[in-house]
């Protein structure tokens, strides 16, 4: 009788525990189709921004692996310095507005006219009105406005009170886009306006940067860790699968960020292998309950050179330096846990 109740409390521990059994959320790479993905965490949501047909959309959503409805926030005009080749925006939610930095031009290929443009939200709505704030200076004479020069992939900085804008840009206005491209920083007066000339931060001078045909840093984008700041950024060519991410860290944040000694590079941090090729140009966000840190990337669909790209995610971690370690590329198709406190 007594071994029959065991088996019996057994078996019912058994059942129950299966019926309770908590359900783990998974979802494979890629996730959706595109190229320089911007993400950003604002309260509960997530906020996606990217361009198509010279037009700028945004999408909001509680989840990182699904982006919610696309709306469309602004078209390029029909004349004007940012009527076409419209690229790479990212959104930033700066003193209670949005502020979204494109990179557009003229016209292209080949694409020698691009400059940096700026919106500026009427609200704190991510899908309200948006005003067209025009072009930032990105040169070397802020006096003369008609010596503005070559500027795409802009971010901004937060730091110490004072904003800084990043971005891959030319050293002279040349007629060729076949040029080398810099990462330039440069602090600012407003969301919308420079404050001082620019100062060349980084160059493609490594040899894990360096090689191709055209040397490039591109795609800064800023990662916090704690005191830690770092920018990472995107080099190689990038319609090839040695597209890859390096990493510049601020050594002292109290010293000046403008001065290029004050960081240090290293890399590559993050590069593609046998079947994830040409990954760069990415964004960081936490999971939604806080506690990940998750990294959302492009890389190429084929070896061929080209710019056929999907957009991907997988969690990272820190090393005990207080650097990223975002580990290796994750194979299309294999099954990810979902980001923790993500919900059906």
């Amino acid at each position: 009788m007594f071994f029959l109740l065991v088996l019996l409390n057994f078996t019912f521990f058994q059942e129950t525990s299966q019926i309770y059994l908590p359900q783990i959320r998974t979802f494979t790479n890629p996730v959706w189709d595109g190229a320089d993905p911007w993400m950003t965490k604002q309260g509960d949501n997530y906020v996606c921004c990217y361009s198509a047909n010279n037009a700028i959309f945004v999408t909001q959503s509680k989840k990182m692996t699904s982006r919610g409805e696309a709306r469309k926030i602004w078209t390029a005009p029909s004349s004007g310095w940012n009527r076409s080749c419209v690229w790479a925006p990212e959104i930033h939610f700066i003193g209670g507005r949005w502020y979204v930095y494109y990179a557009a031009g003229i016209s292209g290929p080949p694409f020698v006219h691009q400059r940096t443009g700026v919106l500026r939200s009427k609200s704190e709505d991510v899908f309200s009105e948006y005003e067209d704030m025009g072009a930032l200076y990105t040169g070397d004479h802020p006096e003369d406005t008609s010596s503005n020069i070559w500027a795409i992939d802009m971010t901004i900085l937060e730091h110490n009170g004072k904003l800084f804008a990043i971005w891959s840009g030319w050293v002279n206005q040349e007629n060729t886009d076949a040029t080398p491209q810099h990462l330039f920083i440069s602090e600012m007066e407003n969301p919308f306006a420079m404050k001082g000339k620019r100062v060349k931060l980084s160059s493609p001078e490594e040899t894990w940067e360096t090689g191709g045909s055209l040397n490039l840093n591109e795609g800064p984008e800023i990662l916090k860790n704690g005191e830690n700041t770092f920018v990472v950024y995107s080099c190689r060519e990038s319609w090839l699968v040695d597209y890859r991410l390096g990493l510049l860290q601020l050594n002292n944040p109290d010293g000046n960020l403008l001065d290029p000694a004050n960081w240090t590079k290293r890399g590559p941090v993050f590069q593609g292998n046998a079947t994830v090729f040409g990954v760069g140009h990415c964004s960081f966000v936490k999971s939604p309950d806080q506690t990940e840190d998750w990294i959302i990337y492009h890389s190429k669909k084929e070896t061929a050179p080209g710019w056929k790209r999907d957009v991907r995610m997988q969690q990272f971690l820190w090393n005990s330096d207080g650097t990223p370690n975002f580990g290796t590329p994750y194979p299309a198709g294999q099954r990810i846990n979902a980001p923790s406190g993500e919900s059906e």
